[in-house]
């Protein structure tokens, strides 16, 4: 448990020493069961996009979470995409 934000970045920091690319690991926005705000990490496989998440023990394809996706970063990580046009978010940031 802890900050979402701050969990996902050490999971991305761990996996990336341990070898896996840094572009295949996306920092991710969704809105949780309680329609808040939280932060994931997807991971884009050759098997499909997974999600790992600090409320959950076990790693879920992204289709079988119970999240809204909204953004995630973009696989350049210079800037934010959006995942969902039905909600209207069609902001993104990018990194200077």
């Amino acid at each position: 448990m802890g900050d979402c934000e701050d969990m996902q970045l050490l999971k991305r920091k761990r996996l990336a020493e341990a070898g896996l690319p840094r572009r295949a690991m996306l920092m991710t926005v969704v809105l949780d069961e309680n329609n808040e705000g939280h932060a994931v990490l997807m991971l884009r496989t050759d098997r499909g996009d997974f999600v790992l998440d600090n409320k959950r023990d076990e790693i879920r394809a992204w289709n079988r979470t119970d999240y809204v996706f909204v953004k995630r970063e973009g696989q350049d990580s210079s800037a934010w995409v959006s995942l969902n046009r039905s909600m209207g978010v069609t902001t993104t940031a990018t990194r200077r």
